[in-house]
This record gives structure tokens, sequence and C-alpha cells, in this order.
């Protein structure tokens, strides 16, 4: 009874969207306030039945109930019950549920959150994101439903969650991910409320920008843990291989950076407002392709969920009228906000402009080399494949740039910058961001034109946001006085630009000057990899809740004194009959020790995985940074607007004193 009245609860939400879809707009267009006030109460009740619906779909794999059939195909009696938990997004029903109740909840917080904006424009968001929402409701409920049954031939056990989703990386990475993808759902229903009302002015910057820093946040968060999943599970110590499933999730990452941005200059000089609708557009536009490429049947890959063909013709067709749809619109309206302004050849606006280039091209980059193999595949053209070098080749050019853009755009002014003051201001910096790359290539012994490039981007990046927080402190009452002036939004972007260096900073290093070492080894055995020494010392056997493992046990030393013991596993999972590499990890600030067990090749010997992986944390530690910028900038006071009482907005009469209220945009 509980999996159909899921199913149940998922067709009043589709009644609800359908009902959000229309009736608020209807409302905004026609003036009528009685049916715009439809809009909160409609999204209310469509995340109270989303959410029963994913209730319901928990229970049944908490209590294995393997008559559902997406519960046996993706779990297990004796699979532990926090893998229970997560195993139900780990297929691909389960998570697009998880997507559509994520969507739905950004819904809600809308319609929560946005209770001082004008009613006209709430009213249209919100049927924006309702028509998002009927578009997957009706994918789930036609060709994807987790609540279909096996009766009456229910199987005894299930047939197991994939081993390698068998890991708290799974539990955290889908939700941080999709609430990034979903999130840029926010800023593409701003945008096409703002198209249809003509109203790309200033606060429409300003109501917009919370919602994407908040999604571009989330997808960071997201993109990190799936980089720091791979890199730990699968055994192979990579942290990004360039795979499709990946480059589908830095697509939306790249030109949501590059929206950030523009907004924050439509929101400061009132300029590039078509080319920052025509981003969120495109933004979300990624995120479903996203969806498509994962769930369409077109890849094989971990992370691929789906391979029926009519779920990939129902996720291109819901692609393709979302961009047609979206597109013609704008075509129609930007030309009616289009905007002329002025400013110098070195002011801010170029340099962000600039820096939006550069994030397009590399979106446009990686997009091509991502989806090119796939069309040639298609159209029977021939079979190619696109993989690490091409990327690393023309990615890493754009990525130097933009760093080098970046740290001299830190200092330049809005509107008007005098080149020989930019100069002397970016003199010291350059210099002590050159003397720096130096020391670095020094101490890793080695020099490289690309690791060089990359070392200075980041240090470049570092030294000018740090010397422009010396010159921002710079006070009458003392530099700890000017420091509490700077607004949380400054904080914010003083630490995504950290992040950032932090992230180019670790990519250069572990890619130029990581060890790699593949070796035969059995018990007594000892290997070098960089100053570390590895002792291969015993190998034994145990037992987990599902699995059966064989396990080595590994000293390391460095200069003759032990550093720590490493137990690395291969599991056999029986049910599944699968087979599973477990690294074991030294982890440091500086660095990680990486081992890892392959193949047995004889009786007593095996094939064993050595990595020497320098700063290869500030990858996901930079990330983080980036993130915890984002949500520090969304709580800055400039997103708490002043407005009149609602009676006064719709009257034109200004509000009375002690109607004035902040509210959160």
């Amino acid at each position: 009874m509980y999996p159909e009245l899921g199913q149940l609860a998922l067709i009043l939400t589709l009644l609800l969207a359908v009902l959000l879809s229309v009736v608020p707009l209807a409302g905004a267009l026609t003036g009528r306030d009685s049916l715009q006030a439809f809009a909160r109460p409609l999204a209310s009740g469509m995340f109270v039945f989303t959410a029963l619906a994913f209730a319901i779909l928990t229970h049944a794999f908490l209590v294995d109930d393997f008559s559902v059939a997406y519960v046996a195909n993706n779990s297990n009696s004796m699979l532990p019950w926090y893998y229970k938990f997560s195993a139900v997004w780990g297929g691909h029903e389960g998570s697009l549920l998880l997507w559509i109740l994520m969507l739905i909840g950004w819904t809600l917080a809308v319609a929560i959150f946005s209770r001082k904006l004008p009613s006209v424009m709430v009213s249209q968001v919100l049927s924006v994101l309702g028509m998002v929402s009927v578009g997957f409701l009706l994918f789930i409920i036609l060709t994807s439903n987790p609540f279909d049954r096996l009766l009456p031939n229910v199987p005894a056990d299930g047939q197991d969650l994939n081993p390698l989703l068998q890991d708290i990386g799974l539990i955290m990475h889908p939700p941080m991910l999709y609430m990034g993808y979903v999130g840029f759902s926010v800023a593409f229903a701003f945008a096409i409320a703002a198209l249809i009302n003509g109203r790309l002015d200033a606060a429409w910057a300003r109501w917009s920008r919370p919602w994407t820093t908040v999604a571009w946040s989330f997808l960071t968060v997201g993109i990190a843990l799936g980089s720091w999943w791979a890199y730990y599970e699968l055994g192979w110590g990579g942290w990004w291989f360039w795979d499709p499933v990946e480059n589908a999730s830095l697509l939306p990452w790249l030109s949501g950076t590059a929206l950030m941005h523009s907004l924050a200059v439509t929101e400061k000089r009132g300029v590039f407002k078509s080319w920052t609708v025509l981003l969120a557009i495109v933004t979300f536009a990624l995120s479903l392709l996203g969806t498509f490429l994962v769930r369409s049947g077109v890849l094989t890959s971990v992370h691929a969920f789906a391979s029926d063909p009519e779920r990939g013709s129902f996720l291109l067709a819901l692609l393709g009228i979302t961009i047609l749809a979206s597109l013609t619109l704008y075509a129609f309206r930007a030309p009616v906000v289009h905007v002329r302004s002025r400013y110098g050849s070195l002011s801010r606006e170029i340099f962000l402009l600039l820096n939006n280039v550069l994030l397009v091209s590399a979106t446009m980059l990686v997009a091509i080399g991502t989806l090119y193999p796939l069309v040639l595949d298609y159209l029977d053209l021939g079979k190619l494949s696109i993989g690490e070098p091409f990327f690393n080749t023309t990615f890493s050019p754009l990525a130097v740039a933009t760093g080098l853009l970046l740290g001299a755009g830190i200092f330049s002014r809005w509107k008007k910058t005098d080149g020989g003051w930019l100069a002397r201001k970016l003199l010291w910096p350059l210099a002590v961001s050159l003397i720096a790359s130096a020391a670095v290539m020094i101490g890793y012994g080695g020099f490289a034109p690309w690791a060089f490039l990359g070392v200075f981007a980041a240090m470049w990046v570092t030294v000018a946001t740090v010397w422009d927080i010396w010159d921002k402190s710079t006070s009458r009452k003392g530099r700890w006085h000017g420091l509490k002036r700077q607004s949380r939004s400054y904080w914010g972007m003083v630490l995504g630009h950290l992040g950032l260096a932090m992230v180019m900073a670790g990519a250069t290093v572990v890619s130029n000057y990581g060890i790699e070492r593949d070796v035969r080894m059995q018990p007594g055995d000892r290997a070098m990899v960089g100053d570390y020494e590895i002792v291969f010392t015993d190998i034994g056997e145990r037992r987990g809740a599902n699995f059966t493992a064989q396990y080595g046990s590994f000293n390391v030393y460095l200069d003759g004194e032990l550093v720590t013991d490493l137990h690395p596993e291969k599991r056999q999972y029986p049910v599944g009959m699968s087979v599973m590499t477990e690294a074991d990890i030294d982890a440091g600030l500086f660095r990680d020790v990486f081992v890892a067990i392959g193949e047995r090749i004889s009786d007593d010997a095996w094939a064993i995985r050595l990595q020497y992986k320098p700063l290869v944390r500030w990858l996901w530690l930079g990330s983080l940074v980036m993130a915890i910028g984002g949500f520090l900038a969304i709580a800055d006071k400039r997103y708490r607007i002043r407005v009149r009482d609602e009676e006064a907005v719709k009257s034109g009469e200004p509000a009375a004193p002690g109607k004035v209220a902040e509210a959160s945009s």
C-alpha cells in the first residue's frame, strides 16, 4: 500500500505543479492579485507531497521491501542501514526523485524568502519553476516510476547496491551536486520573469544574485566531493579524469561562475544586462544537458544511471523545449532592455568582461570536447576519443589567463582606471609573486614552463588579494577597524579568490610533481616513492557486513623514521560478485602517500600502486574555501532590501515609517 501512496503523492504533485505554472502567471499578466495569491500555497503543497513520496521510498529501502523493483535492484538485506538510506539515490529512479525534491525545495525557498518582493515578479518566478517541475514530474511518472512493483514474484533478497557507491562519498556527493544543478533553475526563473516584465535593472540583479551564489556554492562542494570520492574510492589515485559526466558538472559551474560576476556588474553599474540573462539561460540549459548525459544512455560510466532510449528522448525533448522557448523569449525581449554605457579600457567592467569571455570560452571548449565524440558516434561517422591530453593542453592556458586577469582586476576601479596608477599598484605584487613562484620551483626540484605559469597564477591571485586587504584596512582608527569596515560580500569575494588560488596551486603541483609507481611486491619487500620508503609487512583477511576482504599491511618511513601504517584492501562482494579496491592514504596538508592493492600476481606477490601526491588536498580545501566564500557573500547586508509595505506599493503611496521592514531577498 505504501508504494502506491507514494505514486499517488507524485501525481498530486504534478497536478499542483500544473496549477502553479498557469494560475499565478495568469494573475501576473492580468493584474489579478487573487490569482497571484495562489503561488505560495501551491509551492508549499508541492513540497509536502514530494517529501511524502521521498519518505515512502526511503522507508521501503530501510525495511527491505523487495516487492518494489527499484529497491530490489539497488539494495540487499545485508547492506548496512546507512547505505540503504543512501541507496535511495543510488540508481536512476531514486536520484531523479531526489532531484525533483530539491527542485521543489528551491521553489518553496523562493516562496518563503521573497515575501517582500513585488508580487508580480514572485508569481512569475514561481510559475516558471512550476513549469520546470511539470517537465521532470512527467518524466518520473511516465518513464522512471520508483514505486513500480514486482508482484507477484517478489525476490527473497535484493541485487545489492553497486559496491562503488557503498561509501560516504555517495551519501554526500549527489545531494550537494543536485542542490547546485537545480539551484540554477531559480536564476533561470528570475531571468525569464525579468524578460517578461522587461525589468532587467539593478534590483533584479540584486534579487537574483544570492540564489545564483548559493547554487554555485553547492555545486562547488558537490564537484569537490565527487573528485575526492573518485580519488580514494576507485583505487587509481586520480582526482579528475575529464570523464564526460565529470565534464557535465563542470560546464554549469564554469558558466555559473561567469553568471555570478556578470550579475555583480549589472547590480553595480547597470550594464551587461542582456549578457547576464543569456548566461542564466545557458547555465540552466547546461544543468539540463548534464542530466541528459547521465540518464539518456549515451554514456557508459559509473555515474550514468539509465540506458533506456525512451528516457533519453524525453529528456532531449525537455531540453529542446526549454532552450527554444527561453531563447525565443530572449530574442524578442532582450533588445528592449539594451543599455548603452561607457567605461574605460582598464576599468573593472573590462576585466570582468574579459574574465567572462575566458570562462565562456572554457565552457565551450569542454562542451565541444565532451559532445563531439558522442555526435560522431550517433551519426555513425566513426569513434573518436578525446581525453586528458586535449583538455589539459587547451584548458590550462585559459585557467592561467583567468587567474592573471583576476589578480589585475582586483586593483581596477569601476568606470575608469588610470593606466599609470594601475601599473604602480601591480608592481610589488608582481615582484613578490615571481619570487614566491621561483621558490616553489626550487623547493620541488625542477622547472617546467606550465608548472611555473600555474604556480605563478596562483601566487599572483593570492598576493593581489592579500595586498588589496592591506590597502582596504587603512584607517585612522587602525587597521583592525579598517578590516571590520569591510562587508561580508567583500570577505566572501576574498575567500572565493583565495580558494581558487589554492585549487590552481594544488592542481599544478600535483600534476607536475606527483609520483606514481606500479610495482610487484610480496611481504618483506621495500619500495621507494618520492622520499618515502614503503615496506610490505603482511597480508591478511577480514569480513565486513556484506563483503570479505584481503588487506595488506604497509609501513611508511621517511628518513628512516616510521611515519604511519597503511592497510589497503581488495574486497569481494558475494551478492553481486564484484571486486573492489580500497586504497589507504596517509593524508597531510602538503602531501598524500597513497597505497592500493592491485591483482595477485602469484601465490605471495601482488601488484601494488604507490603514489606521492604533493598539495593534492589543496584541491578540495580550496573548493571548500570558495564555497564558504559564496555562503558568506549572500549574508551581506545589501541583500536585505528596504521596502514599503505591500499596500503602499500597490497604491503608489509612501509607506508609514513604522511599515518599513528589512527582508531577505
